[in-house]
């Protein structure tokens, strides 16, 4: 479910944005506006950007082999953090370039009612694309306040569309305003202005994927909230005296991986200790079928605290 929600909303992104790009890139030939070219490479790589992370998923739904044992979930986090590089790179970079030679070497933006009508367009397109994402993230909201949403967020490819989507407003707000300030001031510097800030936008939305991105990518626990269930459930096991350690890891947007460490009653037989292993991992995977892999270790807490 949670896979086929991060298609829908990568699919509805890539098409306004594969369109809205040769649109702009039209206007900007047409009208000479350093904004309007920028906002049109942004496109490209925004939709670059997509089919990375539509090849993410697919990489990532090849089932477990040998060679990688608990699957390959974490492609997605992999081309999540190339997105984020690109965007960085190409769109910021290409952005503050073109802004800086348009600041230096001014020249007017020729039909200024064309590009309005571009970015107009652009703007509905976007906030088009923009709704379909917002409402896939608030889905996992679950009543959490969205900057904690966010960063808690173990499925990057929503808030990456999300994230490029809110970006592309600003930059095209600001495409416009510089232009319509190039256009009353007659100072085309406007034009160049509005190009560096939408890099500047780019730049500052590529760190924040990317500092996001690192987290999963070098492995990041399970929801709070989640591990403490897994206590409950735990504790709830007769045979269980102590539970030494629980550590969860995300190898993939839904495939996390449960390590837990627990002291057994001395009254408990070896057989006890694996009915009650396998009743453990039944339960846990039933109320969680995101936890795909589970080990169990019985072991004495103070051996624990030893080895620890």
């Amino acid at each position: 479910m949670a896979a086929q929600g991060s298609k829908l909303v990568i699919y509805a992104a890539l098409a306004g944005n594969g369109l809205i790009a040769i649109t702009k890139f039209a206007a900007a030939g047409y009208t000479g506006s350093s904004a309007m070219f920028s906002e049109a490479i942004h496109s490209v790589v925004d939709t670059g950007n997509q089919g990375l992370l539509l090849y993410g998923l697919h990489r990532a739904n090849r089932p477990p082999d040998q060679k990688h044992p608990f699957g390959y979930g974490g492609e997605v986090y992999f081309w999540s953090f190339v997105v984020a590089i690109l965007l960085f790179a190409v769109g910021s970079g290409f952005s503050l370039y073109e802004g800086v030679l348009k600041v230096m070497d001014p020249h007017p933006v020729t039909n200024v009612f064309v590009s309005y009508l571009v970015l107009g367009g652009a703007i509905v397109f976007e906030a088009g694309a923009w709704i379909v994402a917002a409402r896939e993230f608030n889905k996992t909201r679950k009543g959490r306040p969205i900057l904690r949403t966010v960063l808690e967020a173990k499925d990057p490819s929503i808030i990456t569309v999300l994230l490029e989507d809110s970006a592309a407003m600003l930059g095209l707000i600001a495409a416009l305003v510089g232009i319509w300030l190039g256009q009353v001031t007659g100072n085309p510097v406007y034009d160049g202005a509005a190009s560096i800030v939408i890099g500047v936008i780019l730049a500052m939305a590529a760190i924040f994927l990317a500092i996001e991105t690192k987290g999963l990518l070098i492995g990041e626990a399970a929801h709070p909230e989640v591990t403490a269930a897994l206590e409950g459930i735990i504790a709830d096991q007769a045979s269980v005296a102590q539970i030494n350690e629980i550590l969860t890891m995300h190898v993939g947007p839904s495939d996390v991986l449960v390590n837990a460490s627990l002291d057994f009653k001395d009254s408990v037989d070896s057989v006890e200790i694996e009915r009650a292993v396998t009743e453990i991992e039944a339960k846990i995977k039933q109320a969680y079928p995101r936890v795909t892999r589970i080990f169990i270790e019985a072991q004495n807490w103070q051996e624990h605290e030893r080895t620890i």
